[in-house]
Parts: C-alpha cells; structure tokens; sequence
C-alpha cells in the first residue's frame, strides 16, 4: 500500500491528491484516511510541503463532497437508489446513513466525515433533502477542514510512525479525535507560523 500511494503521488504530485480525495468523497473504495496519514508522514522527510498537501486534501474533499450534493439536489433519491451500487452506495449504507440524519439533522455533514461508509453518503441526502446550498457548506467545509487537518497532522506529527497511528485511530476512532485534532492544528499552526517569520524575515 505505502509503495503504491508513493508512486501515485510521485506521478501526480499535488493534483494527484486532489483527484484522490474528490473519487475517494464520492463513492470510490479508496482509502482516504490512509492516504491522508501518509501525506502527513511525507511531508516530514521532505517530500511534499505541509501546506500544498493540507490545501490539495482540503479542495478536493470540498469538491467531492459539493458533486455529491448537487448530484442529490438535481437527480434526487431515484438516482441513488439506481445507480448508487454502481458508486457503492449500497442500500445499508443509504439506511443507515439516513437513520442518523434524522437523528443528528445537519451536523451529520460535519461530523460524518468520520465514520466510514457514512461520509460518502451524508451529501447526496443532503442534496435530496434540498437542505440549502449554505447551510449544506457551513457543515460540510468546517468538517473537510477539521477531516484534513486530523489525518495529515497525525501523520505529521507521528513521522515513521504513522501506520501504528492510523491503527489507533481507526480502531478508536472519534474517542480519541478530541486529543488528536489539537496537535493536528497545533502543528499546523507552528508550521504556517514558522513558514510566515521565515518568508518575512528574507524580504
């Protein structure tokens, strides 16, 4: 898996991400988590640039995550209930994600992001709900951005050890996401920081 994504992005580069994290929203079986924990780790050996990477994820998880709602919105529930095994939508996917948007409503976008399975779903609902397109991009964007931020951080701040933390997080999941967001956005914060002193001071 880790020679197979590092030749993809030595292929693709940055545009590789992108395109990986727009398949990966709408439907595709890829391993997005993965992808973005390894992105973190690369960025610490010197092989992509944290913030290229962190922006590359961010558009392309927004992007994905708007085709999906403006598929919902323009071809309703008759379209993924046709053609949504073809994207893998299947239909326990579909009840179970919509179980859960009755019962959490417009924090679903947000926070499903975080349960596998549910995140590519939760904005084709929302686009067949006719939830507005503003109300749909103030949950949605805040979680791409909190989505990105925890992956490519932890892979960040775990270096070499990325793998062992993706394990971790994937078997614990959103129980331990309060302690990782805050170092992924610290560290993240240092770098811009760092990145800002540094393309002032050579001016």
């Amino acid at each position: 898996m880790e020679q197979t994504l590092f030749t993809l992005l030595q292929e693709y580069g940055y545009i590789g991400i992108f395109l990986f994290l727009v398949f990966g929203i709408v439907g595709l079986p890829l391993p997005d988590e993965i992808m973005m924990t390894f992105l973190g780790y690369l960025t610490t050996i010197g092989q992509l640039n944290l913030y290229l990477t962190y922006v590359s994820a961010l558009a392309g998880s927004a992007c994905g995550i708007t085709f999906s709602y403006l598929l919902g919105n323009w071809l309703g529930y008759p379209f993924l209930k046709k053609y949504g095994r073809k994207i893998f939508i299947t239909r326990r996917r579909l009840r179970l994600t919509q179980m859960l948007f009755r019962k959490y409503g417009n924090w679903l976008l947000f926070a499903g992001y975080f349960i596998p399975g549910v995140r590519h779903v939760t904005a084709y609902l929302a686009g067949i709900s006719k939830i507005s397109y503003w109300r749909f991009a103030l949950h949605s964007y805040a979680g791409a951005v909190v989505w990105c931020a925890t992956f490519i951080g932890l892979g960040h701040f775990l270096g070499a050890n990325w793998e062992w933390g993706f394990s971790l997080m994937h078997k614990y999941g959103t129980r331990i996401l309060f302690v990782l967001l805050p170092i992924a956005l610290i560290m993240a914060g240092r770098y811009f920081w760092s990145q800002n002193n540094n393309s002032l001071n050579t001016k």
